[in-house]
């Protein structure tokens, strides 16, 4: 008796196995291509119209809690001179508060174990100052309140977006001719961008190319605030 199903089975397992012939991945079919790396710099310039200004009151009592109240006191008196100098409520914080014990110092070559002989009380704010023009005026005014501890003055923009911006594309740019200039010079052409990406850079920083700021008492530079950023491109390339 003949079996039907017996003799087709060789065309249908040729069939499957025709249908499991593992096909390569297009990207894999594909010659390697070369590729060209480049990175681009740029940065962009403006005058600042603001800082932030850090500075506070160190007081030391025998005790803690005199400590805190000279130095509350005085930090009292030291933000109403700030407000009455212009700046805004909004931009008075406080940004570093500390009560620290002071110790006795040992003769040399003593045995004696330092001890608690008073308590220091640091309390420090840090102002925003949106008109320039307020700054030297304001300094004056902290210290004869009783600031007696300076910290950082740094100067900024309000819109750093718009900044950061401009140096972006001007980085793009930079790497955008960089890439031209060497493929023709090595007799190569730009066929395909492959990748883009951000470099590190380094941000905002102040310029040495300074100008006066317009404020009476003590006098500030507020230079250039200068934002530099970085762009890294990828192009594939092929002979001309």
């Amino acid at each position: 008796m003949f079996d039907l199903s017996c003799a087709r089975r060789p065309g249908l397992m040729l069939m499957a196995a025709l249908l499991f012939v593992p096909v390569a991945p297009a990207a894999a079919q594909e010659t390697a291509r070369a590729t060209l790396t480049v990175v681009g710099a740029g940065e962009a310039r403006a005058v600042p119209d603001m800082a932030t200004l850090s500075s506070g009151v160190v007081a030391s009592a025998k005790t803690a809690e005199e400590a805190l109240a000279g130095n509350s006191k005085v930090m009292a008196d030291l933000v109403a001179a700030v407000r009455a100098a212009g700046v805004e409520q909004r931009d008075i914080a406080t940004s570093a508060f500390s009560i620290q014990p002071q110790y006795s110092q040992p003769p040399q070559n003593s045995r004696e174990a330092p001890r608690v002989v008073g308590y220091e009380v640091r309390n420090t704010v840090t102002v925003t100052v949106r008109d320039l023009a307020l700054l030297g005026g304001l300094v004056d005014r902290m210290v004869a309140a009783g600031a007696n501890q300076a910290g950082a003055l740094r100067y900024g923009v309000s819109e750093p977006g718009a900044l950061e911006e401009k140096a972006r594309l001007t980085a793009l740019n930079d790497a955008m001719a960089q890439a031209k200039a060497l493929a023709a010079g090595a007799g190569m052409r730009l066929t395909r961008l492959r990748r883009i990406a951000p470099a590190e850079s380094g941000g905002a920083s102040p310029s040495p190319m300074l100008m006066k700021a317009e404020a009476r008492g003590v006098p500030f530079e507020a230079g250039e605030t200068v934002v530099e950023a970085r762009v890294s491109l990828v192009y594939e390339i092929e002979p001309l």
